[in-house]
């Protein structure tokens, strides 16, 4: 038989060639810790590692998702907290408005100066923002919510008006409301909701489109932004958390399920704009304005006993109102603190699938690293062979 150099080079060299890509092999197995490559290798397992995968990388999108979520109910609770506080402090400041009647015009004035002030605090806590959206425009985060105007005009009627813009999922344009608080006629103050003028004519707002009406006013308050953060189950919205709360929400203490539950098949009955109009009035804003025009009015009017009547009447409704926001600062505090639970169980998920996978997938590190050193031994021991192969002729062997 005659061997020939060329098929004993073929031969040594795929040799080598098999070698090598072991220990590159063994080499990608302690850099990536996966104990296999392809599914061919091991198909059960493989499988195995993509399931835990998929669970892993969904367990850490929530994971991050909460940690905004977060953020933004912070900002929720902050302000809730603040415009409560506001309306402490006011409370305080109409209670000295009974008093300051009879020590000076001075006095009263200054009262009414502060007490304008906080009521335009509290309509810039309700613009309060998150990064780059406002964290009570319900699920129009865009959009500036509120604005406020308060008008004295001793030639015009005293009022305060709310003014809320909102554009409603699925459309493009703003829609406005506003709402003027003043004299009721009777004696008292509550907010109306303007759509005519005085000749019966639309209003339009800046676009030239109609002012918003008392049914899209509660529809905006209806509103949701249920996510799917690791809590509850996605194929029951209910379960899920409404992380989204609206300006108007916060003022009335009536959250979208309490809206919700007073209407019917997606209607609005008379039931819900009256209990929303109801709970307007006795927002924060709308008390606070009271104690404004009963001072603006007594400056006007003189009259000392009407005035006493009516500030000891708004510190009643005052103190009401207080507990209502308290009570909206604690169930965002409970959603803070829910996610809060959340997010550490979904981190000790994470750890879990972590070690699922290792265990699935994952090479064993002292053995992949003895099988790469015994490549290596291999490998060297291979090439040492062929530098000394490739230097005699196996012709000088043959007999």
């Amino acid at each position: 038989m005659r061997v020939t150099n060329a098929s004993t080079y073929r031969k040594f060299t795929s040799s080598v060639n098999d070698v090598h890509f072991k220990l590159n092999k063994s080499m990608n197995k302690i850099t990536s810790g996966a104990a296999y490559e392809s599914a061919a290798e091991n198909p059960l397992a493989y499988y195995t590692g993509k399931k835990i995968d998929q669970q892993y990388l969904d367990t850490k999108a929530k994971n991050t998702l909460i940690t905004d979520v977060k953020n933004r109910l912070y900002q929720q609770e902050l302000g809730a907290r603040d415009i409560q506080d506001t309306l402490s402090k006011a409370k305080v400041q109409v209670e000295y408005g009974k008093t300051a009647t009879t020590t000076g015009e001075h006095d009263i004035q200054t009262i009414k100066e502060d007490l304008m002030q906080k009521v335009r605090t509290i309509a810039n806590d309700l613009n309060t923002q998150y990064q780059d959206f406002y964290v009570y425009g319900g699920n129009d985060v865009s959009t500036t919510p509120f604005s406020l105007d308060i008008s004295l005009e001793p030639n015009d009627q005293a009022n305060l008006t709310l003014t809320y813009r909102h554009i409603f999922p699925g459309e493009t344009d703003v829609t406005e409301f506003r709402l003027k608080y003043s004299s009721d006629g009777n004696g008292d103050f509550k907010f109306e909701l303007l759509q005519n003028d005085a000749n019966g004519n639309p209003i339009l707002d800046e676009n030239g489109n109609p002012l918003g009406t008392q049914e899209e006013l509660v529809k905006a308050m209806s509103e949701q932004g249920r996510m799917d953060l690791g809590y509850g189950d996605i194929s029951d919205h209910s379960t899920l958390v409404d992380t989204y709360t609206g300006g108007l929400n916060v003022l009335t203490g009536l959250n979208s399920d309490a809206i919700r539950a007073l209407t019917q098949n997606g209607q609005n009955p008379t039931g819900a704009d009256a209990r929303v109009s109801e709970a307007l009035n006795e927002s924060p804003i709308a008390l606070i304005g009271r104690a404004i025009l009963s001072i603006n009015d007594y400056q006007e009017t003189g009259d000392k006993k009407l005035l006493d009547d009516r500030l000891g009447t708004t510190m009643d409704r005052m103190a009401v109102t207080e507990h209502t926001i308290s009570t909206v600062y604690s169930d965002l505090g409970n959603k803070y603190k829910l996610l809060e639970e959340t997010g550490k169980r979904l981190d000790s998920i994470e750890d879990s699938l972590t070690e699922q996978y290792k265990d699935a997938l994952g090479a064993d590190p002292y053995e992949a690293i003895m099988e790469m050193f015994n490549h290596q031994y291999s490998y060297n021991a291979a090439l040492q062979v062929g530098s000394k192969l490739m230097n005699s002729s196996l012709f000088d062997f043959v007999r």
